[in-house]
This record gives structure tokens, sequence and C-alpha cells, in this order.
């Protein structure tokens, strides 16, 4: 008979303790679903102002790599020009100042797209017998004037 009534009792305990359960289980409120939809909307605002960010590094990226690659193009061109070659004479008499001139002070000028490529020669300006070549490209971003430079040593 204990163990019966211990069974009954224990029966009756999990019934009451399932039907608090059910009566206090009604849902969400209003107030908790608010919250919620706050927070989620915070974190997608943070996510989107990342992609965006990470969206101009990434153009920014493309347009250095792209005005290296014109620099690079152009200096191997200029390499394989005899030292002698009339598109490596300092034609402005600048020597070493200047070798990141860029616009109207280069010694030459090209456009590639929406690049300017210009390069300029300084004689003797390291050591005797060289010429110091420097490539200079030059594009606008969002108004503002960026640049890639590369320079080599050629000698006689």
């Amino acid at each position: 008979m204990i163990n019966g009534g211990i069974m009954e009792i224990s029966q009756n305990h999990s019934q009451n303790l399932a039907a608090d359960i059910r009566t206090k289980d009604r849902g969400f409120t209003l107030l908790e679903v608010i919250i919620a939809m706050s927070l989620l909307t915070v974190g997608l605002l943070a996510v989107a102002s990342m992609q965006i960010s990470a969206m101009r590094g990434n153009s920014y990226a493309g347009d250095v790599t792209e005005g290296a690659t014109w620099a690079g193009d152009q200096l191997e061109k200029l390499i394989a020009l005899p030292y002698d070659h009339a598109d490596l004479d300092d034609t402005n008499d600048d020597g070493a100042d200047g070798l990141l001139d860029t616009g109207d002070d280069a010694d030459y000028t090209e456009n590639q797209d929406r690049y300017t490529v210009c390069w300029n020669v300084a004689i003797d300006a390291v050591t005797n017998n060289t010429k110091t070549i420097s490539v200079i490209v030059t594009w606008t971003d969002h108004g503002v004037q960026k640049h890639v430079s590369i320079q080599h040593i050629k000698a006689r």
C-alpha cells in the first residue's frame, strides 16, 4: 500500500506540474518580440555596414592593382630599350629632383583609360653611367588623386 500511495502522489504531482507548465507557457510577449527584432536589426545593419566597407576596400585594391600593372608594363618596355634611346633622355633636365614628377613636369606622359602613365629619367642620379627611371601612374578616385610609382636603375 505504501508503494501504491507513493505512486499515486507521484502521478498527481506530475500532472499538476504539467498543468502549471501549460498555463504558464503562453508564447512570447509583444515586448520580447520587439526586443528580439531590434537586436536582429542592429546586427543586420552592422553586417551591411561591414559589407559596404569591404566593397570600397576591394574597389580601391583593384584600382591600385591596375595602376601598378600599367606602371610595371611601361617600366618593362623602358627597360628593354637601349641605354641611348630617346625615350630614356632627361628632356627637362630636372635630374633626381624630378623622379616623382607627375603631369606637366614629367619627361613623358601617356593616357591609358582613366590612368595617366608618366615617366621621368634622371641621368647619373645614383652613380655615374646610370639612368634612374621612375614610372608614375595617377588616377582620380572619388575626387582624390591617387598614384603608384615604380623606379628602376638602368646601367650603361
